[in-house]
């Protein structure tokens, strides 16, 4: 395990989804699940504007930089039928294997975990990061014919950023950082309560 996180970022993977629950302020995650193989992420987190005091004609104080919201954008390769009913909360199929996308779909908050790869020099990190309370947005699908070679098509997930209901109203979880990414990814699997 390493101390530092810096260096460039070189690559994105494992993605996993876990139902959110909180009682009172104590928060917990359920039906945790590989969300599907990453493409990228980023993140847009949103703050309050500076809250000045001035004094003596010059800034004495500052209250700012609070977080208040923001979404984060996934590109995966796809979604299984199992993270797409966790995720958009769908109702089970019926016995024909039709699943009705209606007034039952109830989207639930989800935590996002998912590694960032970073190397600095020859030594190659991973690091962990969580977003604790998220929902995701229907995505949008768009699908083209094939012509003279496969275009590859990806899935786009828009994620609402909140903070949890935790004391410290956490939004975002930053993990140690990891010599392998199997270890990284234990780290998350633990924390979003994900057993074999």
């Amino acid at each position: 395990m390493a101390n530092n996180i810096y260096g460039p970022i070189t690559g994105f993977s494992k993605p996993y989804i876990a139902k959110y629950s909180a009682n009172g302020s104590t928060v917990t995650y359920s039906e945790g699940m590989v969300l599907a193989r990453g493409v990228s992420v980023a993140l847009s987190p949103e703050s309050a504007d500076d809250n000045n005091f001035y004094a003596d004609n010059v800034v004495a104080e500052s209250a700012g930089g609070v977080f208040t919201g923001g979404t984060a954008t996934l590109v995966v390769d796809g979604l299984d039928p199992e993270a797409r009913a966790l995720a958009m909360g769908l109702p089970e199929a019926d016995e024909s294997g039709w699943v009705a996308y209606g007034d039952s779909v109830e989207v639930p908050y989800l935590a996002v975990g998912y590694i960032v790869r970073r190397q600095h020099e020859s030594d190659v990190t991973y690091h962990p990061t969580i977003l604790t309370k998220t929902k995701m947005s229907i995505p949008a699908e768009e699908a083209n014919t094939q012509e003279d070679q496969i275009a590859w098509q990806t899935t786009t997930l828009e994620f609402t950023l909140m903070r949890d209901d935790s004391e410290n109203h956490t939004w975002l979880l930053s993990g140690a950082v990891f010599q392998t990414e199997a270890e990284a990814e234990a780290a998350i699997k633990a924390k979003l309560g994900i057993t074999p």
